[in-house]
């Protein structure tokens, strides 16, 4: 019997990669995020999920709710899959007309939180940022009141220098993303 046939084995490689999962969810904005949270554990919600064990991706589909501590993320699908070095690249969708969503707590600054929502989210743990592509917007939150906001057509958020870009008008080729172009500008409150 093959490795590949073997339900034990099976189980293993599928653990690994839902374990991949929970971990790309719980180390976003790891640069902001609430240090507990790296201990808490990781709750996936969705109406269904499928594993490609050839690929290492997991599709978790249908009123997607990811919990882990102080991280919220929901959207209507959300890919995962991990490279050969360890990390892990997500991509959250929105349903059609809606927005995909994402909050975390920031460490150390008493009641501050970091929420962004555009029509795409995706997250690269080696480059350590989280895209939000196409309606975006990113808010620094205290309490439940908004402090500031940004919005455009792509927001670059990077974590390990708790920086981020708007671009208003257009979303780069490079995005790995088609937008609609023409116009648009970047807001600031």
């Amino acid at each position: 019997m093959t490795s590949h046939s073997h339900p034990t084995s099976f189980l293993r490689r599928t653990g690994r990669l839902v374990l991949a999962a929970l971990l790309l969810a719980g180390s976003a904005a790891a640069a902001l995020a609430e240090t507990a949270d790296r201990t808490k554990p990781m709750n996936i919600e969705s109406d269904s999920m499928r594993y490609d064990d050839l690929k290492q991706t997991s599709v978790f589909t249908g009123n997607v709710v990811v919990t882990k501590g102080t991280i919220i993320i929901r959207g209507a699908r959300i890919d995962v899959r991990q490279d050969p070095e360890g990390y892990q690249y997500g991509v959250v969708t929105a349903a059609p007309g809606k927005l995909a969503y994402y909050k975390q707590k920031r460490n150390g600054n008493g009641d501050e939180w970091i929420e962004g929502e555009s029509e795409v989210i995706e997250y690269d743990s080696r480059a350590d940022n989280v895209k939000f592509i196409r309606r975006a917007v990113m808010r620094r939150l205290v309490g439940a009141t908004p402090n500031d906001e940004s919005s455009g057509a792509l927001i670059v958020y990077d974590q390990s220098n708790d920086t981020y870009t708007v671009n208003g008008s257009t979303v780069p080729p490079n995005a790995g993303v088609s937008a609609p172009g023409g116009g648009g500008r970047v807001k600031a409150i």
